[in-house]
């Protein structure tokens, strides 16, 4: 782990603090490396611009049914609904999330190194790039719970200890996002903003944030000013589609009030320049499923 440096991005504060412009680049590589990606210049802007990309069939349905297949068996493993990475709907027994997926999972494992993603991801961020974190998020039919608006680094700067923005995620659709279904949403061109905020962490915080996220909640306000600069975008899509979102990108999802059950896959990658430090929010650092600490080693693609 890093040594502490100074706090560049103050949050959990007894005080609001008002946003401020975002101080770290966007793309991490020069015009060079930019160009020899897979990606286009008009994408590359695109992402620069609004915070995320959108790729519709980016993998074939048939290549996502073995991962659903495997997803379906956990839902029956009950061992795995006692494990402290795995999640529950609140007063419910079904499976809300399964983090350290890729832990869990060599097929899974083998998908955050596949050849695809590490190349654009590393036309953005720059060379060399670990997995943070990784997750199931599950929405079943009519039952499935939204997420609240958030910026994912705020969360990993202030209980991480993830020092600047310098990460991704990677959201890969297992099962048709549709209107009804409570898709991911994305404020466009947020995370050109830091947005504070209010609330000391408690600690353990993640047991409960998990679940129902009280602290590290933007403000309405700022959500409002976000919200009117660059609206909101719902990309959506069937199975295999995938979404690439820039770390500080406000986003989240309403409930599932339809009969049909979501499930995405997010593989959060991190610049091993970008490793963790201690915690900015002063608590102990949160289990290793939920940030890695303990391997940083560059991603090497496999076939």
């Amino acid at each position: 782990m890093k040594k502490d440096v100074q706090d560049l991005f103050p949050t959990r504060l007894e005080r609001k603090l008002g946003m401020f412009e975002r101080i770290d680049p966007v793309i991490f590589t020069d015009e060079a490396e930019r160009s020899a990606g897979p990606l286009s210049e008009a994408q590359v802007r695109e992402y620069e611009e609004k915070g995320f990309l959108s790729f519709e069939g980016f993998f074939e349905r048939e290549e996502m049914e073995a991962f659903m297949q495997e997803l379906r068996e956990y839902e029956q493993d009950e061992d795995l609904k006692l494990s402290e990475g795995t999640i529950l709907e609140p007063g419910r027994e079904e499976i809300r999330s399964i983090f350290g997926i890729h832990e869990v999972s060599e097929r899974f494992s083998r998908l955050t190194r596949d050849p695809r993603l590490l190349a654009m991801v590393e036309q953005l961020l720059g060379k060399g790039i670990y997995i943070h974190q990784s997750r199931i998020n599950y929405k079943p039919g009519f039952k499935g719970k939204g997420f609240d608006w958030h910026s994912d680094f705020e969360t990993w700067h202030s209980e991480d200890g993830m020092p600047r923005m310098r990460s991704l995620s990677c959201s890969i659709i297992l099962t048709d996002n549709g209107e009804f279904n409570g898709p991911l949403m994305l404020i466009p061109g947020s995370h050109r903003y830091f947005v504070p905020c209010v609330g000391r962490t408690p600690t353990d915080n993640y047991k409960e944030s998990l679940k129902s996220q009280d602290v590290g909640v933007p403000d309405n306000a700022s959500l409002r000013e976000l919200m009117l600069k660059g609206d909101i975008e719902a990309p959506k899509g069937s199975a295999g589609t995938l979404v690439m979102f820039e770390c500080n990108t406000m986003h989240g999802s309403n409930i599932n009030m339809s009969c049909w059950p979501r499930s995405n896959l997010f593989f959060v990658y991190n610049s091993v320049e970008n490793g963790l430090m201690n915690p900015f929010c002063g608590n102990r650092p949160r289990p290793e499923f939920l940030a890695n600490r303990s391997d940083w080693n560059p991603l090497e693609p496999v076939g």
